[in-house]
């Protein structure tokens, strides 16, 4: 048998696109927790899956878009698409207004919005640690306790 030499065959590097920068954040406020995805786009705030026009209540609007009137016109250069679950409307709402202001401080990482929230608001970037205390017993609610009668 004559031992013949195998070709070694070299490996072209594949060219891949150049990866999009996507941040992603997360907040909570009482029993509510919220995750926040920024990318390039057009301009979209989109709160579990639906766009932030289609909600009724204008405080609640107001306060999902807070953080994004203090970054200026680089607001209609990303899209936001948050999701929400867990407690209450205005819960859902601080949550997601946190979380979305923690992905813009990590998206927008040269324009050095994190002294900038945090001086405008704290609860912007800080989430909220108060929590329900837990029902006890010999009493229908947390603190409060049942009468007592000796007459």
């Amino acid at each position: 048998m004559v031992a013949e030499k195998k070709k070694k065959r070299t490996k072209k590097p594949k060219k891949r696109a150049p990866k999009e920068k996507i941040s992603t954040a997360r907040g909570k406020r009482k029993e509510c927790k919220a995750r926040a995805r920024i990318r390039k786009g057009k301009g979209t705030v989109r709160i579990n899956r639906k766009t932030l026009q289609s909600f009724n209540n204008k405080y609640i609007r107001e306060i999902i878009r807070e953080p994004l009137r203090y970054i200026g016109p680089e607001a209609n250069e990303i899209d936001i698409s948050v999701s929400v679950n867990g407690g209450g409307v205005m819960g859902q709402a601080q949550a997601a207004r946190t979380a979305i202001a923690k992905a813009l401080v990590e998206y927008f990482d040269k324009m050095n919005l994190k002294d900038k929230f945090s001086s405008i608001d704290r609860s912007l970037l800080v989430e909220d640690t108060r929590r329900v205390e837990s029902k006890k017993y010999r009493g229908p609610k947390a603190r409060a306790r049942y009468q007592k009668s000796y007459r």
